[in-house]
């Protein structure tokens, strides 16, 4: 996938459609694992933040956070970093904390924003106690490392990033300020 708002179509223009509809398009191992829609809340031309309610039936539990019909996201995708941040609150406003997705740089084009998983997360809770590494497993069994060894560096590097923001004293909000 090519991150550069060149290839992201005419609609990537800073805050172009802004409050308009576009489908979030979670791509994993070639294959689309989920598809959602989600207002568009601002586009500067390198990042993309939107506002989806979560968007999987039912519950998810994950023993350090639950998501749950009401929950509200706001997601914020990068054209040229490989992560995602997607601020998690009750339907009530409550922020329960931080989901962040490595991923490869986000291509927003014809009302889709397109997002490759690569397999790697990272949790933080709503008061940052808690900042958690996840699916490292999953990472490795991918074989990534052995197809990608560039883009697994680049995943590794982006995770290490997101935790290194997470415990600085401003947390992940200078990031997204």
């Amino acid at each position: 996938m090519s991150a550069s708002s060149a290839d992201a179509g005419p609609e990537a223009g800073p805050n172009a459609g802004l409050g308009a509809g576009l489908t979030i398009v979670l791509v994993k191992a070639g294959k689309t694992k989920i598809r959602y829609p989600a207002a568009l809340v601002a586009d500067d031309g390198t990042r993309v933040t939107v506002r989806a309610p979560w968007a999987a039936p039912g519950v998810r539990d994950f023993g350090f956070v639950r998501f749950e019909p009401g929950d509200v996201f706001t997601e914020h995708y990068w054209r040229d970093a490989w992560f995602a941040v997607k601020e998690v609150r009750t339907g009530g406003g409550q922020l329960k904390g931080w989901y962040c997705d490595v991923t490869r740089p986000a291509v927003l084009r014809d009302g889709e924003l397109i997002v490759e998983d690569l397999d790697l997360d990272l949790w933080v809770s709503a008061d940052r106690r808690d900042v958690l590494r996840l699916d490292e497993d999953e990472f490795e069994e991918s074989g990534l490392a052995g197809r990608d060894p560039a883009a697994a560096r680049a995943a590794v590097a982006a995770l290490d990033e997101l935790e290194r923001l997470a415990r600085a004293p401003e947390g992940l909000t200078g990031l997204l300020d």
